[in-house]
């Protein structure tokens, strides 16, 4: 029997002038998906729109840029067409805007099922809802890292009742464990516990309440240090301003600003405790590069969060000062080790434990084209 055959598209078009290579560096959640599910036996196929057209086999997975003039379409007639000779069993689209365009294709590929990922999408506004409705209904199936995510979609009537809503991760990390010392050389970071910040200084991340919890739990924790990595930083100044004011916050928070992606790994292998203080994620990437290095995670009780962490992490509300203070002196004394951590990802955030849920997805939605029991 022929393996399953996904074809996986972007309509976001690609960076003006970058080859198919460096695109799939650029965004490596491209990667991820198509070889988690490929990783699991499916068969994939990747459909980039791109100014150009070109193509690259990496392992199981075929790439092609598809060369899309903006014709006002949005490259559905060009993606269409490299469909055409696919003979794909499921079109996953990504983002769930595409729902125009997955419309669109469901008219000129009828019978073959349409799976939209959600990549932190916003809710259409109510006005554009019926047509949205039309375009939704197009799709057989939607994933969300977790389930709560789907929830205003649901509330707004926008999903038919014979929508499918699969909980899967939206991406993974291929990052690993190491040691310690070795961690803790490259970077410089030190603590005890050394506690790591990846996230842009924004109030969405609400970094300022990360360093009121902090700084409370410092007085049962002198010899604990804060490390903050971030790129985007509207809030730097009052970050700045709070820990000037605040003895409890000196010398122990480093400010650390934009770091290479490949020394990220370094700073989550340092790291005992990996904090965020997010007040909404669609999955949150640098949550899953610390668990696949292994520190502990103690973020905020949101629904994409708590979807990942399970059992091996704290948790506190978020804007919560008091909460996050206790859920870091409860994580000093008593957290998981690596391994365990480790572990949880493996099982359940991997490549290959992404892979079989979107294989199990993917099933789903043919079965249920063909009559048979989902």
């Amino acid at each position: 029997m022929r393996p399953l055959h996904v074809a996986q598209i972007n309509f976001h078009a690609a960076p003006a002038g970058q080859n198919l290579a460096d695109t799939l560096a650029r965004w490596p959640s491209l990667v991820d998906i198509a070889e988690s599910a490929a990783s699991a036996g499916a068969r994939v196929t990747v459909i980039q729109r791109a100014a150009h057209a070109e193509r690259l086999q990496r392992g199981a997975v075929d790439y092609r840029f598809i060369a899309s003039s903006d014709e006002g379409d949005g490259g559905v007639r060009a993606v269409a067409e490299a469909l055409r000779e696919q003979r794909a069993d499921v079109l996953h689209a990504h983002s769930l805007g595409a729902a125009a365009k997955a419309h669109a294709l469901s008219r000129v590929m009828p019978g073959v099922p349409i799976l939209l990922q959600d990549h932190a999408d916003r809710l259409p506004s109510w006005w554009k809802r019926p047509r949205w409705r039309r375009w939704y209904a197009s799709a057989r199936g939607v994933a969300f890292t977790a389930p709560e995510l789907a929830r205003p979609y649901v509330s707004a009537r926008l999903f038919g009742a014979a929508m499918r809503l699969f909980a899967i991760p939206e991406s993974t990390s291929r990052f690993t464990p190491g040691s310690l010392a070795q961690a803790w050389a490259e970077t410089g970071l030190y603590g005890n516990p050394c506690v790591v910040w990846v996230g842009h200084l924004q109030t969405g991340k609400d970094p300022l309440t990360v360093l009121a919890g902090f700084a409370q739990a410092a007085e049962a924790l002198p010899q604990m240090q804060l490390w903050c990595a971030y790129g985007h930083a509207p809030l730097l100044a009052q970050v700045q301003q709070r820990m000037a004011r605040d003895p409890r916050l000196k010398d122990r928070v480093h400010l650390l600003g934009r770091v290479p992606h490949e020394r990220v790994q370094s700073l989550m292998r340092a790291a005992d405790i990996f904090v965020s203080g997010s007040r909404a994620e669609s999955c949150g990437y640098a949550l899953l590069e610390a668990m696949a290095c292994g520190a502990t995670p103690v973020v905020t009780r949101i629904p994409s969060f708590l979807a990942l962490v399970g059992e091996v992490g704290r948790l506190w509300s978020p804007g919560d000062a008091n909460e996050l203070a206790q859920a870091l002196i409860a994580a000093a004394a008593s957290r998981p080790s690596v391994q365990t951590v480790r572990d949880h990802f493996e099982r359940h955030l991997s490549l290959e434990a992404i892979g079989r849920r979107w294989v199990d997805a993917y099933g789903q939605l043919i079965r249920e084209r063909r009559g048979g029991v989902s």
